[in-house]
C-alpha cells in the first residue's frame, strides 16, 4: 500500500485527536466536543442523548425499566441482534448492504441444531459448521459482486430468498428442534453469569487498555512530529471510563449480573473496533467507503477489501443465529424472519454508521442495539402492542438517518470553507 494511500486512510481516523491537541482535562476534551459538533462532526452524542431520553421516559412510566434485573434482561437480549448488526457496519462502511443477515443468522441455527440433535455431533463441530456456512455465502456474495457487478442490494435480497429457502429445507419435516437444555450454548445463553469479581476485572481491563492504545498512538505521533494528546487527558478519560463502568457493572450486580452472552458481544466489537482502527484493512475500508476511485489509484485492492466485509457481515451474522438460538434453545423456521433484518440495519445506522460509506464505528452496532432493545423493552413493560414498537423504531431510524444528512452536509460546507 503506497504512502499517499496510508495518508488517505488515516485522515479521518486522525481527526479526532487533532482536535485534542495541546488539550487536556475535562475543560479541553468539552472544548474539544463543542468544535466537532460544530463541524458536523456529531459522533455518537445523539445515542448518548437518545438513551438518556428513553431511559427518562420509561423509567417515569414504570419505575421497573431501569431496575438491575432489567437492565441485565436488556443486555442479554441485545447480544444476538447486536453481533448481526456488528457485521451490517462492515458492509455500511463501504458504501454496501446486506439484507440477508436475518436469514443467514437463521439457517446458523439450523445448522447447528441438526448438527447437534438430529446428527448426534460435538457442540464444537455444530458451531464450526454453522459459522462456516456464513462465511461461504460472504464468499459467493463477494465473487458476484466483484465478478459482475451486481448491486449488493439485489445480490442479497436474492440471497434473502434462497437461504431462506435453505433453512425451510434443513429443519424440515419437524420445522422446529429444541435444543437441549443442557446443551453448552444453551448455557451460554440463559445462565452464564460473569462473577462480581471478575466483571469489576473485566472493567479496569478495559480501562487499562484504552489507556495503553491512547498513549501508544500519542507516542507514535509525538516521534513524527504531529500534534498529540497529553498523558494526563488520556489518563483521566481513562479514569473516568472506568468509574463509569464500573459504577454500571456494580448496580447491574445488584441483579443477576452480566451475562458472558453479553461480554462475549462486546469482546467481539472491541476486536472488530481494534481492526478497522489500527490495522492496515481497516484504513482501507474508510479509504473505499469515502472514496472508492480515489482509493484503488492509490494502490488499494478495492476487490479485497469488498470480499472481506461482506465475508466478515455473513460471519458474524451466522455467530448472532447461534447466540439467538442459545437464547431461545431452539432453531426454527422463524428464526431469524420477522424484523432481524432490518433490526440489525437500523441499529448499526442509530448507532452511528453513515449509510453513505466512510464513516462509523464497531461501537455503532454497541450503542444502536442497546436503543433499539431498550425501546422494545421498555414498550412491553408498558404492555403496549408491537405496531407501536415497529412505529417508534421507525422514527428513531429516520431522525438517525436525518441527523447523518445533516451533519454529513455541515461537514461538506465546512470543508469547502
Amino acid at each position: 500500500m503506497s504512502n499517499d494511500a496510508l495518508h488517505l486512510e488515516s485522515s479521518n481516523l486522525d481527526r479526532q485527536d487533532e482536535r485534542l491537541d495541546s488539550r487536556s482535562g475535562i475543560k479541553g476534551m468539552i472544548a474539544g466536543g463543542i468544535k466537532s459538533v460544530k463541524d458536523g462532526e456529531l459522533g455518537v452524542l445523539p445515542v448518548i442523548v437518545g438513551l438518556i431520553i428513553i431511559a427518562v421516559i420509561f423509567q417515569s412510566l414504570n419505575s421497573v425499566f431501569l431496575s438491575p434485573a432489567n437492565i441485565s434482561n436488556l443486555l442479554m437480549q441485545s447480544s444476538a441482534v447486536g453481533v448481526i448488526a456488528l457485521g451490517i457496519v462492515c458492509v455500511l462502511l463501504v458504501g454496501e448492504i446486506d439484507l440477508s443477515v436475518g436469514s443467514v443468522s437463521g439457517l446458523s441455527a439450523a445448522i447447528f441444531a441438526v448438527f447437534l440433535v438430529n446428527l448426534g455431533m460435538p457442540t464444537i463441530l455444530g458451531i464450526v459448521a454453522a459459522i462456516a456456512a456464513g462465511a461461504i455465502i460472504g464468499l459467493i456474495y463477494s465473487f458476484i459482486y466483484n465478478r459482475f457487478g451486481v448491486p449488493s442490494f439485489v445480490i442479497t435480497l436474492a440471497g434473502l430468498l434462497v437461504i431462506f429457502g435453505l433453512q425451510i429445507l434443513v429443519l424440515k419435516p419437524a420445522g422446529t428442534i429444541n435444543i437441549p437444555f443442557e446443551s453448552p450454548l444453551v448455557q451460554f445463553g440463559q445462565l452464564l453469569f460473569v462473577p462480581q469479581l471478575v466483571s469489576y476485572l473485566i472493567c479496569a481491563a478495559l480501562a487499562a487498555g484504552y489507556f495503553v492504545s491512547r498513549f501508544m498512538r500519542s507516542q507514535k505521533r509525538k516521534k513524527n512530529n504531529l500534534s498529540h494528546r497529553s498523558i494526563r487527558s488520556i489518563a483521566l478519560s481513562a479514569i473516568l471510563i472506568f468509574i463509569l463502568i464500573a459504577g454500571i457493572t456494580a448496580y447491574v450486580n445488584q441483579g443477576r449480573g452480566i451475562g458472558w452472552m453479553f461480554v462475549s458481544f462486546l469482546g467481539l466489537v472491541l476486536i472488530v473496533n481494534h481492526l478497522l482502527m489500527r490495522t492496515s484493512w481497516g484504513r482501507s475500508v474508510y479509504a473505499v467507503g469515502g472514496n472508492e476511485e480515489a482509493a484503488r489509484r492509490t494502490g488499494i485492492n478495492v476487490k479485497r477489501v469488498y470480499l472481506s466485509v461482506f465475508v466478515a457481515c455473513s460471519t458474524l451474522a451466522a455467530i448472532g443465529g447461534l447466540f439467538a438460538a442459545g437464547r431461545l434453545a431452539s432453531a426454527a423456521q422463524s428464526s431469524g424472519a420477522a424484523d432481524t433484518n432490518l433490526t440489525a440495519i437500523a441499529a448499526a445506522v442509530i448507532g452511528g454508521t453513515s449509510l453513505f460509506g466512510g464513516r462509523g464505528s464497531a461501537f455503532s452496532a454497541l450503542l444502536g442495539v442497546i436503543v433499539i432493545t431498550a425501546i422494545s423493552n421498555g414498550l412491553i413493560l408498558l404492555n403496549l402492542e408491537s405496531d407501536v414498537r415497529y412505529m417508534v423504531t421507525g422514527a428513531v431510524l429516520l431522525i438517525a438517518v436525518t441527523l447523518d444528512a445533516v451533519s454529513r452536509r455541515a461537514r461538506t460546507a465546512h470543508g469547502r470553507a
